[in-house]
């Protein structure tokens, strides 16, 4: 049997996540505790790509058995700013709306 994979602990932001190929961005279990993100439905989060910064509101995805959370960067920032599947961006600011 194959060892677990364990995500790297991340207590806060700004952290580097890829873009998965259906245009999501995880956030980590930690990070989402530390935030107090929990019970969080939707958030508005701000990103830096290429050196330019953008702010979306975001409706939070959760998993059924851990406080991982993902998002999907709307099409029209994902055109506007050019950010493809397996790109890095960096995540600046998580803030829950609701």
């Amino acid at each position: 049997m194959a060892a677990r994979s364990r995500s790297k602990s991340v207590k806060g932001v700004p952290y580097e996540a890829r873009v998965y190929l259906n245009n999501q961005v995880l956030i980590p279990a930690s990070l989402v505790r530390s935030l107090g993100l929990q019970e969080a439905r939707m958030a508005r989060v701000t990103l830096e790509y290429e050196g330019q910064e953008l702010t979306i509101d975001v409706r939070l995805l959760k998993t059924r058995h851990t406080d991982s959370r993902q998002f999907t960067i709307p099409k029209s920032a994902r055109d506007r700013y050019g950010i493809v599947p397996g790109a890095t961006v960096k995540v600046i600011k998580i803030e829950a709306l609701r």
